[in-house]
């Protein structure tokens, strides 16, 4: 799959579940629960036990999920989820030579910013996708909406404070696809093993999308 493929199969998803978990195992459960949900796309942060094994594990068992790497913080962090199988990369902040690699080796990216001139420099230096995090702590999605001002060519991705109450205000104020952690895939679902929680949640929040989504370009 190459990379205008991954990019048309995210956002048309429109919800990237961020899967941080205190072992591979957690990490694995959690994929399988919002993949049961409906939702194809799963990032899969550095800061699991063994991540590269998740992601290889998911890539060669689950492939019907595009899975990425999180919390990729360098190049050579990237070439290691790129060898485990990983489709795009994900990272909190802009590290250049990262995106100089996505560039030379044509892989999705997607980089994290706050400010505008963050904004502005992820864009310029390469991203295909621009993570605003954490976007809660500014505004939420009155923040997206400021931000699309100035920048309606840049597809945002907010990251942070994005749930199901949440998801639908995102969307309308002209998010291209969202984050969304601990509040799908919840921690205490993962300690009791109870997959039908996110399962059900993530098919909520999908649904909260695509009907959004709809409204808007009706309007």
């Amino acid at each position: 799959m190459n990379k205008a493929m991954v990019l048309q199969r995210a956002l048309a998803t429109g919800i990237i579940p961020v899967i941080r978990a205190a072992s591979a195992e957690d990490a694995l459960f959690a994929a399988e629960a919002v993949l049961a949900g409906g939702v194809d796309v799963v990032e899969i942060t550095m800061t699991v036990p063994g991540a590269t094994a998740v992601v290889s594990r998911i890539a060669e068992t689950m492939p019907e999920i595009l899975v990425g790497a999180g919390t990729v913080l360098n190049a050579d962090a990237a070439q290691r989820c790129l060898d485990a199988g990983a489709q795009f990369l994900v990272s909190p902040g802009i590290n250049l030579k990262t995106l100089e690699f996505a560039q030379r080796k044509r892989v999705l990216m997607i980089a994290g910013a706050l400010t505008p001139t963050e904004v502005m420099s992820a864009w310029e230096f390469g991203a295909d996708l621009v993570k605003i995090f954490p976007c809660s702590q500014v505004g939420g999605a009155s923040y997206i909406r400021a931000l699309k001002g100035p920048f309606p060519e840049i597809p945002l991705v907010p990251t942070g404070g994005v749930n199901l109450d949440t998801c639908a205000a995102f969307i309308e104020a002209g998010a291209s696809a969202l984050g969304v952690g601990g509040e799908l895939v919840l921690k205490e679902a993962i300690r009791e093993k109870n997959a039908g929680l996110i399962s059900g949640l993530a098919r909520q929040m999908l649904q909260v999308v695509q009907t959004t989504r709809a409204g808007r370009s009706k309007s």
